[in-house]
């Protein structure tokens, strides 16, 4: 084990779990550390997964993030926007996103804060493909600073992303589509897999305590049953993030990238 990996390292392995045991299915990460995590889950535990090059076609190993250089992806198949529908539709696709806000019913925002939609405080991203992925296909959510800004206390502003609050559900309307998987934070790995979809904190990163991420949070927590600290990564596995990140994207992606295990103050 590497004698310092950082929490950007300990999020990416973190993240990798996201898809173990998941089968068959197209792996999406969007952004660096949710990109690096699908990479580490294919080239580690999940060698089932299907990625692609970002652009049109599917790869037999994961690209590297940032430039390419004289590197040659190792094409397996083509993968163009129609054929990532397909997948949408029928469930075989599973993303990590970031969404700007999530309430405690998963119900998740990255369109508009704050005002009002005519005239909000700030506008985001839009609403995008969220509504069809969420009631489509599986969902997990990569969340680099945990704070009540994004952990809102109420509902979200604007409902870009569907989740499990019974008033925006009509009557007769089928939910089965409607699943989560994990959410990775700076502080924290939550699921909403407790009672009643409860969001529930499954894994303490070193050095960080229950008390500290309710604080961090809008709504209330529960402790999973088997929460446990978040693992660090191993040796393999660093060599893997070296490997896929060779330029260091991973370093700017979590603010001052500390150590993966806090100093105690």
């Amino acid at each position: 084990m590497s004698e310092s990996p950082t929490l950007a390292e300990l999020m990416i392995v973190a993240a990798s779990e996201a898809w173990r045991d998941n089968g068959e299915v197209f792996a999406s990460g969007i952004g660096p550390i949710p990109r690096l995590g699908a990479s580490l889950a294919k080239l580690t535990h999940s060698p089932e997964l299907l990625m692609t090059d970002s652009e049109a076609h599917l790869v037999a190993e994961p690209v590297p993030i940032g430039p390419r250089g004289d590197y040659q992806p190792r094409y397996e198949g083509y993968m163009p926007f129609e054929r990532v529908f397909e997948c949408v539709w029928f469930g075989a696709r599973h993303a990590m996103i970031g969404p700007t806000q999530i309430d405690r019913w998963a119900q998740t925002n990255l369109s508009v804060v704050g005002g009002t939609y005519e005239q909000p405080k700030a506008a985001i991203l839009g609403v995008r493909g969220l509504p069809g992925n969420s009631i489509n296909h599986r969902n997990s959510f990569f969340v680099p600073q945990h704070n009540t800004r994004v952990f809102v206390e109420g509902e979200v502003d604007m409902v870009s992303g569907v989740g499990f609050r019974p008033e925006r559900w009509e009557p007769g309307m089928k939910r089965d589509f409607a699943t989560l998987g994990i959410i990775v934070t700076n502080l924290c790995v939550m699921d909403f897999d407790g009672p009643d979809h409860a969001a529930r904190v499954r894994s303490l990163h070193p050095g960080v305590s229950f008390e500290e991420v309710q604080a961090a949070t809008g709504f209330p927590l529960l402790a999973a049953e088997d929460m446990t600290e978040t693992p660090l990564p191993t040796a393999e596995q660093l060599a893997v993030i070296a490997r896929m990140d060779p330029h260091g994207l991973r370093a700017r992606q979590i603010k001052d990238n500390p150590p993966a295990i806090r100093e105690a103050a």
